[in-house]
């Protein structure tokens, strides 16, 4: 079973929640009515946060999943934490200053790309093994 994996699963699930609710906090704040997404420059990166999370989201959950059925739940749920870690340092320096995003947002890829890559070797690993 992948209890590790799945548990990270809910937390990456509950981090992009958190970051919806700051985009509608954001909204209130600075008076930014729906569906605008622009018009002040706090709520836009506040804004970014979440979009940036959604965006990467289809390539952390699946390459998530890979890892832990072909290699390991235990690494893939660290690996899975990691991005996690990465998402928050994300979400707290972009909260700041565009230029700040950078540490978090480098973080992040490099768990899911470890995660990708990992996923992908073991897969074709097993591939050319059953040959």
């Amino acid at each position: 079973m992948y209890h590790l994996t799945a548990l990270v699963t809910c937390l990456a699930i509950l981090f992009y929640f958190f970051a919806g609710i700051q985009v509608s906090k954001a909204r209130v704040e600075f008076g930014i009515k729906v569906p605008a997404t622009s018009g002040h420059p706090d709520f836009e990166r506040v804004f970014r946060v979440q979009m940036n999370t959604l965006e990467w989201m289809p390539i952390f959950l699946p390459s998530l999943w890979l890892f832990a059925i072909y290699i390991s739940d235990p690494y893939a749920a660290l690996l899975g934490l990691i991005w996690i870690a990465g998402r928050i340092l994300y979400l707290t320096g972009y909260s700041q200053a565009a230029a700040k995003r950078g540490r978090g947002f480098a973080v992040q890829a490099l768990a899911a790309i470890i995660l990708w890559a990992g996923a992908l070797g073991a897969i074709l690993w097993r591939l050319i093994d059953a040959i």
